[in-house]
């Protein structure tokens, strides 16, 4: 193990369209910046080419204001972190080349980063007025690609008990979005007009899937047959009814994915229960999380909302813990698009 008293991680997260990078000393986070890319709003969704050439151009930026910001310099740095996989294979290729290259030349240790681990132990960041979980406790990650539930033993051992057998939970947001002809990203907007509507004005059927397990293609397929029809009937049906069909929407998924995390308790003994990934910014997702504390005796973990969506600081807590116990990568270890948890 490490003892030095300061240890600066460099951390850099490139899985899709957000170039990150932040700086860490010890499990404290002296910058994070993010440079986004607007480039993909026009087409509906992420397109791979467009976001690795957007990140060739971000990337020395960003990680030049983040050292700026936390007032160190290059050379200070005692290790580098970025993100392995998974994600788009173009955008991880940049960050990990860049992650490599400088890590040889300053010549200190590289630790490739499991994407989907650092969302989990993002909630380890040292935070003013934030609980860190003790293990074991259950991790429920939702995101655009990933929809899981994480048995966390350690910040080594994760085992997934849960996960999605088709669509992850952020696309059923944002292709419920589409339908209903919201611009892209659609699942913040269903959040938004949900607050204003009825969560129980247009019942959806819950898919039926054994275990801890979760699907979400068949909800998609029944929320574009209902608009369809309904349309069908009333040109403005949408209109008239947006903030109601999004609040039933939003209700549906949340107690789609209540509903395994009560059976995951019940089945783990384990009734501590942390989220993370994008879709946990959700505000109805968080206040349920919150209700359930009181309403099933659990104690659930939110994350500061800037550590739910992709960014660099989730990366260095993993790069900080690494250290610690010299779990090093080498300069020969590859970006994976997908990746064994």
């Amino acid at each position: 193990m490490n003892n030095l008293n300061k240890v600066y991680t460099l951390a850099i997260e490139s899985s899709c369209d957000d170039t990150s990078a932040a700086v860490l000393c010890n499990d404290k986070v002296l910058s994070n910046i993010v440079a986004r890319q607007a480039v993909h709003e026009e087409y509906g969704g992420v397109v791979p080419e467009l976001a690795s050439r957007a990140h060739q151009q971000n990337i020395v930026p960003v990680i030049d204001v983040a050292l700026k910001k936390a007032g160190i310099n290059k050379t200070d740095l005692n290790c580098i972190a970025f993100t392995q996989g998974p994600g788009l294979m173009g955008s991880l290729l940049v960050g990990g080349s860049f992650a490599k290259s400088l890590s040889l030349a300053l010549d200190i240790p590289l630790v490739a980063v499991n994407h989907m681990k650092a969302h989990i132990l993002a909630h380890f960041i040292h935070e003013e007025g934030f609980d860190k979980p003790t293990f074991p406790f259950l991790a429920l990650t939702i995101s655009g690609g990933h929809t899981q539930i994480v048995k966390v033993n350690s910040f080594f051992d994760l085992e997934i008990i849960g996960e999605t057998t088709d669509d992850a939970v952020g696309e059923a947001f944002d292709k419920s979005a589409k339908i209903l002809g919201l611009p892209y990203p659609g699942g913040p907007l269903i959040d938004k007009f949900a607050q204003e509507g009825n969560p129980k004005a247009f019942p959806f059927t819950k898919p039926k899937v054994n275990g801890l397990d979760f699907s979400f293609s068949g909800l998609k397929t029944q929320i574009l047959y209902f608009i369809q029809k309904n349309v069908a009937q009333n040109p403005n049906f949408i209109e008239e009814n947006k903030a109601d069909i999004c609040a039933s929407i939003q209700h549906t998924i949340i107690t789609i994915l209540m509903d395994k995390l009560k059976i995951a308790v019940q089945e783990t003994g384990i009734n501590q229960i942390a989220i993370g990934g994008g879709v946990s910014a959700n505000s109805g997702i968080r206040k349920t999380l919150k209700e359930a504390e009181s309403k099933y005796g659990w104690k659930t973990y939110i994350p500061k909302f800037e550590y739910t969506t992709d960014n660099a600081a989730m990366i260095g807590i993993v790069g900080y813990y690494n250290f610690l116990e010299n779990n090093f990568s080498d300069s020969k270890v590859v970006s994976k698009a997908r990746i064994e948890f």
